[in-house]
């Protein structure tokens, strides 16, 4: 992290240890939050110092937490993280994944009572670093209307999967079951944008570009019927399988202050050799294939998920994150 980019990190876990985290927890949150702004997700960024900051004011997120870790078997562990930051949450329960995927092969750990934890692509990252395979699910705020409802229920309930892919980049696919994640709706709602078109509804279902308007309307799903699908099934894995809130229960984090979202995370990690020895071989040979496949005009390279992220994260990474009027001014309220 270059010099300027420093002493922003410096002053953002400044501001979380005003709000009562422990310097180890800000740190942790401070990082995931900047990770978010120099791969360019800023919908997960800076844009929420606010909204974490508002939620432990209100103690709906508990600043102080006692986790628990209940260990089920060598490879499955529970954690109860007593409405902490999700962040926090989310780093305790990847590396206990990690953990008992290289002691037992595979690692199975669900979360409850959590809040939002930024990139599921974050975590996923650390599993690929120590060869691992991972695959992450997390459920949100009511957003996608069920296909056939007029309300919507499920959040945009990302889906993460990663694997080494035999570079320097790792294949991570991280993705919301939304054409659009919300993130980005209200970074475009804070900084005065128009959305594309066809990729939310207003409350009367029409389509609209206002940011605004979406964020009280619907939503739009990836591929219909099927990303709808999606949704509910990461709405099981993370929110009816762990213990978390699920079916439309996961409280909006900006507006909705009456209690903690117990959000419910999955993490699934396990060894790339369980079942063949020459996986990193097997994995190069695959993204090869595909990468010489003949390409549609205008393509240079067919890139492969996670890729591009790899690239704008090292460009990036030597260059001083800008932040919006609106972003510093927040800061230096959140500051004094």
């Amino acid at each position: 992290m270059n010099i300027k980019n420093k002493r922003l990190y410096n002053s953002v876990k400044k501001i979380f240890i005003k709000h009562k985290l422990s310097s180890h927890h800000a740190e942790i949150s401070t990082r995931a939050l900047l990770n978010a702004e120099i791969v360019g997700a800023y919908g997960h960024g800076l844009s929420r110092l606010k909204m974490y900051c508002d939620r432990i004011k209100k103690n709906v997120i508990n600043p102080k937490p006692k986790i628990k870790i209940k260990k089920i078997s060598q490879s499955i562990s529970h954690i109860d993280a007593d409405n902490s930051i999700g962040f926090v949450a989310a780093d305790i329960a990847i590396k206990k994944a990690i953990q008992n995927a290289k002691q037992t092969g595979l690692g199975l750990v669900a979360v409850k009572n959590s809040g939002h934890y930024g990139l599921s692509g974050y975590y996923a990252e650390q599993a690929v670093k120590e060869n691992l395979i991972t695959m992450i699910y997390t459920n949100a705020p009511p957003a996608i209307a069920p296909h056939g409802a007029r309300k919507s229920l499920f959040g945009t309930n990302p889906i993460c999967f990663g694997t080494p892919s035999g570079s320097k980049a790792p294949f991570i696919f991280d993705s919301s079951i939304s054409i659009i994640n919300r993130g980005k709706i209200r970074f475009a709602s804070k900084n005065n944008q128009k959305l594309p078109v066809g990729v939310a509804l207003d409350k009367f279902g029409k389509p609209t570009t206002d940011a605004n308007k979406a964020l009280k309307g619907v939503q739009l799903p990836i591929a219909g019927f099927r990303g709808s699908g999606l949704a509910w099934m990461v709405d099981i894995l993370s929110g009816v399988l762990t213990g978390g809130n699920h079916s439309g229960k996961v409280k909006d984090p900006f507006e909705d202050f009456t209690g903690p979202q117990n959000i419910g995370h999955l993490f699934i990690t396990f060894k790339t050799n369980l079942f063949v020895k020459d996986y990193n071989q097997r994995i190069k040979d695959n993204i090869k294939r595909v990468k010489r496949l003949p390409k549609v005009k205008g393509i240079k390279e067919i890139m492969y998920p996670g890729q591009n992220k790899y690239k704008r994260y090292k460009m990036n990474l030597k260059k001083e994150i800008k932040i919006s009027k609106i972003i510093k001014k927040e800061l230096e309220i959140l500051k004094n």
